[in-house]
């Protein structure tokens, strides 16, 4: 059994659903495989404007009507007989779509994760239905019935015992060799959708690829492999062809785009190599994550994430910040679910970057100011460069004022304007 990860830019067109198609053809064999599928293109970005209120209700049916055009300018390529049954499928999500988007505001994290779901559940129908009307019969599986959450909603904790117990005997080992489920969404303790968190489909495919015992796990990029650099910021990008557990879970943590920071570890507990390859060149070797002792090459390794928040908490009165502070400082952070990309203690302040959500950082303020002050600045960028040398941080930072910075032997992370 093999498990392929198939993300948004693999299937953000007609020509994209046919070459993944393609992909998925060559590689079908006498074992099952488990092709788990992100919504498309940047549809994700588009849902998350349709959250209760993120706008207001009268701004919904612009975005809702945005939502539909993308999809069915696939679907109609795809598709051309106007009476073919993945029409009213679409037509039934996104008429539960409209339903939720206006739903009254409640929690956030749940309004969340029950309206960006439909980017999932969209995609993975049309595909699915491609896939059969070109002769590569597939059983589509709500992933929902699978893996199991805690009720966090938004970056849900998996439930492995829970989700084990649903995968044995489940139709993902039954039936087709070739299954079609969605990545990113799960269930909730409570019976409602859950989401992994931005990027999470890395992660569904882990979960699976732990559960079933897959062979192997391949991710599909629009990138050669896993490169030492994002080509949007460095001309002249080096490719890892082999990266230990522990280095990609490193990378994964500070930010690297490539794999979701919690995709390697299940694979690790089991041994499963997992392949990062191209969609646009797939008899490319590509990159392997497994169990190696050295990155190879090894070179220098740069993660940029941007549109970060730099928030600076002091106390209000005469006391340092001690263990009962930090003690209600991550109390607050884990209620509204923030991850922390940077942290750094003094006796005065503690400072953390995040990244920068207008919502949730009203939120934490709220929480926050009776107790203490706050600064921030927003609009910055995180820069975290593994393998350093002062030379190569003048060169990155330039001119830019660094904020905060923090070094160990082997990596800085410096916050920069």
């Amino acid at each position: 059994m093999k498990v392929f990860k198939f993300g948004g830019a693999s299937v953000n067109s007609a020509p994209a659903v046919r070459n993944m198609a393609d992909i998925v053809r060559r590689h079908l064999g006498n074992s099952t495989l488990i092709v788990v599928v992100s919504a498309m293109g940047k549809t994700t970005n588009m849902l998350e404007q349709l959250v209760p209120g993120v706008h207001p209700a009268a701004e919904h049916p612009a975005l809702m009507q945005k939502v539909k055009d993308y999809h069915y300018t696939i679907i109609h390529d795809l598709f051309p007989d106007a009476g073919h049954p993945v029409y009213a499928a679409a037509g039934d999500l996104f008429a539960q779509l409209e339903q939720q988007s206006a739903q009254a505001p409640t929690d956030y994290n749940f309004d969340y994760s029950q309206t960006v779901c439909f980017g999932e559940l969209i995609s993975t129908t049309i595909v699915s239905h491609y896939l059969n009307s070109i002769g590569l019969d597939n059983r589509w599986v709500d992933i929902r019935t699978i893996i199991r959450t805690d009720n966090q909603y938004r970056e849900g904790i998996v439930d492995f015992a829970a989700t084990q117990r649903n995968t044995d005997g489940s139709p993902l080992l039954s039936g087709t060799p070739l299954v079609v489920t969605q990545g990113f969404i799960a269930g909730s303790a409570d019976g409602h959708t859950s989401t992994l968190g931005r990027e999470g489909s890395d992660y569904s495919a882990s979960i699976l690829s732990y559960c079933l015992g897959a062979e192997s796990m391949t991710i599909w990029k629009d990138v050669p492999g896993f490169l030492n650099a994002d080509p949007k910021y460095f001309p002249d990008t080096v490719k890892i062809e082999q990266i230990p557990y522990n280095e990609a879970i490193e990378l994964a943590y500070y930010g690297a785009s490539v794999i979701h920071p919690k995709t390697v570890k299940p694979i690790q507990n089991k041994n499963i190599q997992l392949h990062i390859k191209s969609f646009l060149d797939p008899d490319a070797p590509g990159s392997v994550i497994g169990p190696f002792s050295t990155i190879q090459p090894l070179t220098p390794l740069y993660i940029f994430k941007n549109n970060q928040t730099l928030l600076s908490i002091l106390p209000k009165d005469f006391s340092f910040i001690a263990e009962d502070n930090l003690q209600t400082i991550f109390a607050a952070l884990a209620e509204l679910n923030i991850r922390v990309n940077l942290m750094q203690n003094t006796a005065l302040s503690f400072s953390l970057c995040i990244d920068d959500n207008p919502m949730l950082l009203t939120r934490l303020r709220d929480r926050l100011q009776k107790q203490f002050r706050l600064r921030y600045n927003q609009g910055l960028q995180l820069i975290t460069i593994r393998y350093y040398t002062q030379d190569i941080i003048d060169r990155i930072v330039g001119t830019r004022t660094i904020l905060l910075q923090q070094r160990t032997r082997t990596t800085t992370q410096l916050i920069i304007q």
